[in-house]
């Protein structure tokens, strides 16, 4: 196969697979044991169960068979990991359970699988799906934006302002949640990869990121981005402009809605945390 990957034929190929992760790791939910990774320092870092490393598995396999070529960025270290060639411009990123701790272990609000194509810098493709909702997201750059409900068909994907839910991180500051309820909004925890579709999820009506690190929002968190902004989501970082497209460009923050008036309520949220 050609060493170029074009972001549709990407999605259809890894799309079985997603969808084979996400039912691995709602069939393991409940039943699996934490066995948490060596050298962490803290336990949200260190949860590893026997669900992360099948579902991890069940994408790789195919993606080393379709696009042998292309490097990789996995969050565990399974068998297939070491088969994938190192230093490529073009990568793809897979956490095969975000928030295993929180999220999945715990219960605490939606996990998610995540996969992403980085070419020069930027998601040019990316899948998330939400097992325990059921539901699949997947976007292309300047191809548009899906969602796929049980036993149905992809559809395309706008946001829209509806719902009362505010999806957040689970790092959130009481201040900030406390804000938000002041607006009138209902406040939930999800994962990093929810809330970067939380404004397409239904009954949920934006989302608002804050990592449990000085680093800002990773890699992995900005997998769903692509699809969000190709649906039309309002994107904010915590300086008031444009979340940055490219993997490299830093950001402490991450604000989601479906309207400026829902952004403007964010934005008033946030700035009861302290950042700096």
């Amino acid at each position: 196969m050609s060493s170029e990957i074009f972001p549709k034929q990407f999605v259809d190929l890894l799309t079985p697979s997603v969808r084979r992760a996400a039912v691995i790791a709602r069939a393991f939910e409940g039943r699996v044991l934490n066995r948490p990774k060596q050298r962490e320092a803290t336990a949200v870092k260190a949860a590893l169960t026997d669900a992360d490393s099948a579902a991890q598995e069940a994408i790789l396999v195919p993606l080393l068979e379709s696009f042998p070529s292309v490097g990789l960025h996995a969050e565990e270290d399974t068998p297939s990991v070491r088969e994938f060639p190192s230093g490529e411009k073009t990568f793809v990123v897979v956490d095969p359970i975000d928030s295993t701790l929180r999220s999945y272990l715990e219960c605490a609000g939606p996990y998610s699988v995540m996969v992403g194509l980085c070419v020069e810098g930027r998601f040019d493709a990316a899948l998330v799906a939400l097992p325990r909702e059921g539901l699949l997201f997947d976007g292309v750059r300047f191809g548009g934006a899906r969602m796929t409900r049980p036993r149905g068909e992809p559809r395309p994907l706008r946001a829209e302002a509806v719902g009362t839910r505010v999806l957040v991180s689970h790092e959130a500051p009481p201040a900030v949640q406390d804000r938000l309820r002041e607006r009138g909004f209902e406040v939930a925890f999800g994962s990093g990869g929810a809330i970067s579709v939380a404004p397409l999820i239904p009954g949920v009506r934006a989302g608002l990121r804050l990592p449990n690190s000085s680093d800002g929002i990773s890699i992995r968190g900005r997998v769903g981005l692509l699809i969000s902004s190709e649906a039309g989501v309002l994107m904010e970082s915590e300086r008031g402009e444009r979340f940055p497209s490219r993997i490299d460009e830093p950001a402490r923050a991450l604000l989601l809605a479906a309207s400026e008036r829902d952004m403007d309520h964010l934005r008033y949220a946030l700035a009861a945390a302290d950042l700096y």
